[in-house]
């Protein structure tokens, strides 16, 4: 907490307001927020005005200061007259001042702080180092993974006295950025967790992006890191003498290891049922964690965390209890759907008032449920008063309009009084969930959006497994965040006033109409389209109120789309005449349609010999208006036909002009697709439409290191045998062996949409314990057979993945002689869509 003054001191601000030097305002700040939509309590706040490439905070002021807000951090002169009651600290940059803030808090504090930096398993590794240290720290920690130059200085703002330990996470992608950040965490123990292949794009090679990293640690008194890791080790022997030479520091190394001697020498890791002990030898004595995985990244995160406890001098017995009870970190919150039309949003991983504020906005954005239902658990370490924190959340959920509490915990039960002062919401109170669990089917649920947020220790899984849905072992995970990157990725590459038009056709390439919908929606972007009626109908139905085009309307669909007030592609005259006379007949008068041209795609569209007769019919129509005129790219993906590309480009110009002229305004022009973005920026025109870019897949090549795969797709392995050779697997035994062999049964077939023509090998395979496992045999309708003799450690009921980031369903598609595009549309529908959102 800070004062106005005291932050415009450390910010070097200008303050500017009518009431910016009245002393009797110098409000004291609590919070800080840089999106608008999340203002609940504003008299204590903080709104900065954060400016990127995507967006403007200086856009949202007047929505903050209509919520209530009144101090902002600006770095742009505003209408001040506007805001009378506003104070304003004028700023050069946003973002440094953010972090110069940041810093002046972190320096009140003289606690131990650790800083996890590398490639992979940071957030993993915090909060397993929370879960671990609980007991002994009262921890602040970064919120999920809050981790870049703008989500570090937020984190590090929580400090307060009531902490004595810091868990904060540091990510970069180019050289510069860690120098900022060091100063901001200024870690005492650094953990330095792996290297690995993310943000390469950002450095020169693998020593530069380490080098980078390390510098974290230039004012730590420890580095825990793993030797096995040659680029690494190197690195930092030379990163250690550099500092000793240059400022007389000495950074004391803690290293573990499977092969050189260590701190932590790794002598054996046995998996069993589930489970893997890891023994090693500390201080010449032996030592052991057992823990409930037997994935390598989990031995390796779980690793890391054992250091970092070895060198607290942690009771090896709490050590072993705390590794045993380690739990899957939820670090995205997951949608999965639920029985009688519920939806499920599972944030199950923590419990603090600022992550239920999230919860509650994600619980909110769901309008297709009627009731929004909250199970809540105790919040645990606040270092605040149970009246007053439950005082807050109460009002807080009165504020998010929840109309059904499930609270769980003593301190919860016996603060009841709080919640039940409001006669909106209906409540429930138990001492623990077993004690929910116990009268669970005394309850119904049904046409419900429901939000679980709880400390681990309650274990709210439990009430999900009952809720949740049972349709197949086979899910497909949808990353809600990776399509926001994706569409930034695009986004940066437009010029301010150009719109984009996002594809959500064939239920947004078989990862959710709605779900997907909903985050473009947040996102504010411009334009929906869909292929038919039924699905923008769909939308409407689910309260998405973008404007929505539809690509293929039927004739017979006019009138219902007009109700639903979805926007008709009018291509030939007679969908011209079919649209109007059903306008006419409904008495509507502007109604918005787009035409298509036809330029060279030959699919759909008016060709150019047609343009006089489609003028005639929409000069003097008062029941219409064209909004946008558009045309379709048949090749802008291959270079090849460049030329043709061109060709078609240039009669859309032409077609389009005769058009508008013809008007007398002028309506929208768009004309590039995925690959026409990225290859054809003078043709972005006022418009672009964004298809299989938005899901990961850039058909030009040229983004595919800034895209990530919004889907994976996983099963199970159903059973193991070991076949001898000369023995056949599958139908037709098409399937040889010709060594012994041992296979898994995997849960997927052609019915849950995995390709047929993948049958018998060839190349193609699924990933294993992070291994490729060829496929052998037909695939079946239900099952395939995989190929593991050379795989260890796998057991029945392992994870499968089909497709992913390790497997990326380009390769797929290159196997099965298809697109992507196939394989994204074929996932039936009887394979569960599970859809998670980062933090």
């Amino acid at each position: 907490m800070l004062k106005i003054s005291e932050i415009s001191s450390a910010c070097h601000a200008t303050l500017i307001g009518n009431k910016a030097n009245d002393t009797a305002n110098d409000t004291t700040i609590r919070e800080i927020l840089t999106d608008s939509r999340q203002i609940m309590e504003p008299n204590n706040l903080l709104f900065v005005a954060i400016v990127t490439q995507r967006s403007d905070g200086h856009q949202y002021i007047a929505d903050a200061y209509a919520k209530g807000g009144r101090c902002f951090l600006v770095s742009e002169d505003i209408a001040y007259h506007l805001f009378p009651d506003g104070v304003f600290l004028l700023v050069n940059d946003t973002v440094a001042a953010l972090q110069l803030l940041a810093y002046t808090i972190r320096q009140r504090f003289q606690i131990p702080v650790i800083g996890i930096t590398g490639s992979n398993g940071k957030t993993i590794v915090k909060e397993w180092l929370n879960h671990l240290l609980g007991n002994s720290f009262n921890i602040v920690r970064s919120p999920k993974s809050y981790n870049s130059q703008i989500g570090v200085p937020l984190s590090v703002w929580q400090m307060t006295q009531e902490h004595d330990l810091g868990i904060f996470e540091a990510g970069i992608s180019q050289v510069g950025e860690m120098e900022l950040l060091e100063k901001i965490i200024c870690p005492t123990i650094g953990i330095f967790t792996n290297v690995g292949e993310a943000h390469n794009q950002g450095f020169v090679n693998t020593h530069q992006k380490i080098n980078e990293k390390l510098q974290l640690f230039r004012h730590s008194d420890w580095l825990i890191y793993c030797s096995d890791y040659d680029d690494l080790h190197e690195c930092v022997a030379l990163f250690v003498q550099t500092l000793k030479a240059n400022a007389k520091r000495d950074l004391q190394l803690f290293s573990w290891s499977y092969k050189h001697n260590a701190n932590l020498q790794i002598k054996s890791v046995d998996k069993s049922e589930g489970r893997t002990t890891i023994e090693g030898i500390f201080e010449s004595k032996i030592v052991s964690i057992s823990i409930p995985y037997t994935d390598a990244a989990s031995i390796e995160n779980a690793i890391n965390c054992w250091c970092v406890l070895l060198q607290l001098n942690i009771d090896e017995q709490q050590i072993k209890e705390g590794m045993a009870s380690l739990k899957p970190i939820a670090m995205r919150l997951e949608l999965l759907q639920g029985d009688n039309n519920c939806i499920l949003i599972n944030d199950s991983y923590n419990s603090d008032f600022k992550s239920l504020n999230i919860g509650l906005d994600m619980l909110n954005q769901q309008k297709q449920q009627k009731t929004k239902t909250v199970f809540l658990s105790d919040f645990q370490q606040t270092g605040r008063s149970d009246k007053a924190l439950y005082s807050e959340v109460a009002e807080l959920l009165k504020e998010k309009n929840i109309e059904r509490l499930f609270a769980i915990g003593d301190s919860l039960m016996q603060n009841k009084g709080v919640f039940n002062s409001s006669k909106t919401i209906e409540t429930h109170f138990f001492v623990d969930t077993e004690s929910f669990l116990k009268q669970f089917y005394q309850f119904s649920f049904e046409d419900e959006a429901i939000l679980f947020k709880g400390s681990r220790s309650f274990a709210f899984e439990k009430i999900i497994l009952l809720l949740e849905q049972k349709i197949h072992q086979t899910i497909m995970t949808v990353n809600l965040s990776a399509l926001r990157n994706n569409l930034d990725a695009f986004r940066r590459r437009l010029k301010p006033n150009v719109k984009t038009m996002a594809m959500v056709k064939a239920s947004s390439y078989g990862s959710g109409g709605y779900e997907v919908a909903n985050v473009l929606k947040e996102a504010n972007l411009d334009y929906l389209t869909v292929a038919y009626a039924d699905e923008g109908v769909a939308l409407r139905r689910a309260k998405i109120d973008l404007p929505i085009m539809v690509m293929s309307p039927s004739t017979e669909s006019f009138d219902r789309m007009i109700l639903w007030n979805l926007e008709p592609e009018i291509f030939n005259l007679r969908s011209l005449h079919q649209f109007i006379a059903v306008a006419r007949k409904l008495a509507v008068q502007h109604y918005p349609i787009h035409i298509k041209l036809d330029t060279g795609m030959h699919r759909l569209g008016f060709v150019s010999d047609e343009i006089d007769a489609l003028l005639t019919h929409i000069g003097q129509e008062s029941c219409l208006r064209v909004v946008s005129i558009f045309s379709h790219l048949a090749a802008s993906d291959d270079v090849a036909f460049e030329e043709f590309t061109h060709q078609q480009a240039l009669a859309f110009q032409q077609m389009s002009t005769k058009i508008s002229d013809a008007l007398g305004y002028q309506p929208l022009l768009h004309l590039c697709n995925t690959a026409g973005i990225v290859l054809y920026p003078q043709y972005h025109f006022d418009m672009v439409r964004l298809g299989l870019g938005l899901y990961g897949i850039d058909g030009s090549g040229t983004l595919n290191n800034q895209l990530q795969q919004i889907s994976t797709l996983r099963t199970t392995i159903a059973q193991i045998k070991q076949i001898s050779a000369g023995e056949t697997i599958g139908y037709s035994r098409r399937g040889k062996v010709t060594n012994d062999m041992r296979i898994a049964t995997v849960c997927i077939g052609y019915a849950d949409g995995y390709p047929r023509a993948l049958s018998n090998g060839g190349e193609a395979y699924v990933m294993i314990n992070n291994k490729p496992a060829k496929l052998i045999g037909s695939i079946a309708m239900d099952m395939c057979m995989a190929d593991i003799t050379d795989i260890d450690a796998v057991q029945e009921g392992d994870e499968v993945i089909v497709f992913g980031n390790a497997l990326p369903i380009q390769q797929v598609a290159i196997w099965a002689g298809t697109i992507p595009y196939e394989i994204m549309t074929s996932i039936s529908q009887r394979v569960k869509r599970v859809y998670v959102n980062e933090g």
